[in-house]
């Protein structure tokens, strides 16, 4: 009986020492950036696109792109943002999208592909339609 109750307490031991290290790296302070954050320029609006998930449901989704001044007025070809948006939402399933928590979530991975692929010049996508049937 004594062997087990080591064991025991030395995997409860293991494991709480795991989940402290695992908070603390989750929830370590950021560190600050020197960059400036960037001034809002123009707002592109992307034609609505409808995409197909999980269970023969789709969502109808219309976006705008929030340019960075630094952007300058250059027409922007919103063609790989929405490829972007395509990617992430198809095939999903549909009850996952009517949580608020998960929508922001995967809005804030879009934005961050999106702000890759457009070389900083996006500071924030908008969703102005987000039908989900």
């Amino acid at each position: 009986m004594g062997k087990k109750k080591l064991i025991v307490i030395v995997l409860a031991a293991v494991l709480l020492l795991g989940a402290a290290g695992g908070g603390f790296l989750l929830f370590k302070p950021k560190k600050a950036e020197a960059k400036a954050a960037p001034t809002p320029g123009i707002v592109v609006v992307l034609d609505a696109q409808t995409i197909n998930l999980a269970d023969g449901h789709y969502l109808k989704l219309k976006m705008s792109l929030q340019m960075t001044t630094d952007a300058g007025s250059e027409t922007l070809d919103g063609s790989r943002a929405m490829d972007l948006a395509i990617d992430q939402y198809s095939g999903m399933p549909m009850a996952q999208l009517f949580s608020n928590g998960f929508r922001e979530q995967t809005k804030a991975d879009l934005l961050a592909k999106v702000e890759k692929a457009y070389e900083g010049k996006i500071m924030a996508i908008y969703f102005t339609n987000f039908v989900i049937q």
